[in-house]
């Protein structure tokens, strides 16, 4: 799931450093340094060097066209996966809704 949000940010900005998306994602400058480059290994992501960039940024990360692609495959199974814990959640809340209207108010029983 990490590397979906890191695929997220860099396709919203690209000027993204490697210390940007660890702050921004909660996780340790290492890793993101380790993702990204898993994912330029895949050919998902592409590093570009800068030169005299304003803010002193020196590396620019573009998605790929095969990076665009899993974006989509990954954003597919987590709406997938998102969408079935939400019907089991409904059919959970369902169930309770049902238990505390045939057990009665808590605090009624045998009062007359």
């Amino acid at each position: 799931m990490v590397e979906y949000k890191i695929i997220r940010e860099i396709q919203e900005n690209p000027f993204h450093t490697q210390r940007s998306l660890a702050h921004k994602l909660n996780i340790s400058l290492g890793k993101a340094h380790y993702l990204l480059t898993g994912l330029a290994e895949k050919g998902l992501i592409r590093a570009r060097k800068l030169k005299n960039h304003p803010e002193k940024i020196r590396w620019q990360y573009v998605l790929t066209p095969v990076g665009l692609k899993e974006k989509l495959r990954l954003t597919r199974d987590y709406l997938s996966r998102r969408e079935r814990e939400f019907s089991e959640l409904q059919k959970e809340i369902a169930e309770l809704r049902k238990e505390i209207g045939e057990a009665g108010e808590p605090g009624r029983v045998g009062e007359t």
